[in-house]
């Protein structure tokens, strides 16, 4: 009896696994917290990463959104757009590559405007030696490569 419901309980899971490799915003596997619970706003302003508050957030795209303040909650709800990481938070590098990977918002980039991130400081480093091609192929991969 025990096995079945365990199997069952498993087989129940798996849809929810694979529709979380297709979701447009990388979330993780048992959140729904966009770029890791960082305050997407910090990385432009004051330029580093910080942790976001859950006394701060906004739901966007299906996912929540934590800040370190109501000032930056309010820049962010003002033009959500410009502060969601590129690809939905992936790693831009596996993009630019035609698959998926977590970004990990402790290694990123602004470009032009832009946030990206990456899986780990060694991809970071490709990321860097090459960012404009690799924009132009992440480009042309998404949202395809979502459906793979």
């Amino acid at each position: 009896m025990f096995r079945a419901i365990a199997l069952s309980l498993l087989l129940s899971m798996i849809p929810a696994f694979v529709a979380a490799a297709e979701d447009p915003v990388y979330t993780g596997l048992l959140s729904d917290t966009g770029a890791g619970g960082y305050d997407v706003v910090s990385y432009f302003d004051p330029g580093e990463p910080v942790k976001g508050s859950s006394s701060h957030t906004s739901e966007y795209l299906g996912v929540t959104w934590r800040f370190a303040n109501a000032g930056n909650k309010a820049r962010f709800d003002a033009n959500p757009d410009e502060y969601v990481p590129a690809y939905g938070g992936y790693c831009a590098w596996a993009v630019s590559q035609g698959y998926l990977a977590k970004g990990d918002p402790k290694h990123w980039t602004v470009h032009e405007g832009r946030l990206y991130l990456n899986y780990n400081q060694d991809i970071q480093n490709r990321w860097l030696k090459d960012t404009e091609n690799f924009i132009r192929l992440a480009n042309e991969n998404w949202p395809a490569v979502l459906e793979k």
